[in-house]
């Protein structure tokens, strides 16, 4: 499988074209990869377009790729969103790299009552960035066709508006119900996107549970063991992704 390189700005293109790579995704090709003229590439835009193509130039800075095949993804429904709350240490950052691999369509990151680690006045954009650079990185990996966007942070208020709207799960060790049987294509909202909430290191709250329960979502749980916040929403999309017959 060839790397993916992504050229946010590439737009409809076909075969025969000429497209072009520049800045450190360029450097990239010609430094780390050490590719030449004559190579193949695989290049995206991150919102559903591939193209493959071979290097016909490499100047300072810029590669230059002839088009020999496109391909347009279509983004798939529902959409698996994951609800992270921030966590002390690398934990939050682990999680949303699985997820991305894993196929999740929207993170949202949440400062949960029990977060240790705290965005707040410029922290909230520079998290977000962040969270945005390792979830761009996890979609050239795993050559995904689209990168999933990192949105905004948000209280538990504003995730108990999302969960009158949405179909909410919460993952939580304690509950009664098992996420295995959920049956995520049933019923008239089977095409909305599912809402995936991980709570932080001490878990979600008892005030959060029913705040969101009493708004609409549904406290699932993964097994008997407890699972760290790192590792309950990627194995979470696991078990989604197979219900969905997507794996």
């Amino acid at each position: 499988m060839a790397n993916l390189y992504l050229n946010e700005t590439l737009t409809e293109t076909r075969p025969g074209e000429l497209i072009e790579l520049s800045g450190p995704e360029a450097k990239h090709v010609t430094t780390v990869s050490r590719a030449k003229v004559g190579d193949d590439l695989l290049v995206g835009n991150g919102r559903g377009l591939f193209v493959w193509g071979i290097i016909e130039t490499i100047e300072a800075g810029r590669v230059g790729i002839r088009v020999s095949a496109v391909r347009n993804d279509e983004p798939v429904t529902p959409g698996l969103v994951l609800v992270q709350a921030l966590a002390k240490g690398d934990r939050d950052e682990l999680a949303i790299q699985a997820a991305t691999e894993l196929g999740v369509s929207r993170i949202i990151p949440w400062a949960a009552s029990r977060s240790v680690s705290r965005w707040e006045g410029q922290k909230k954009e520079k998290g977000r960035a962040r969270w945005e650079t390792i979830v761009r990185e996890a979609s050239k990996q795993s050559i995904r066709s689209f990168v999933p966007p990192v949105e905004p942070i948000v209280s538990t208020a504003e995730l108990a508006t999302l969960a009158a709207e949405s179909r909410v799960l919460l993952l939580e060790p304690t509950a009664t119900d098992r996420l295995s049987d959920f049956a995520p294509v049933d019923g008239d909202k089977s095409s909305s996107d599912i809402l995936l909430v991980v709570g932080p290191e001490g878990g979600i709250s008892p005030a959060e549970i029913a705040s969101l329960t009493a708004a609409g979502a549904r406290a699932v749980r993964l097994g008997d063991t407890v699972l760290r916040t790192s590792t309950a929403g990627p194995a979470a999309l696991a078990v989604l992704n197979l219900a969905l017959g997507r794996w």
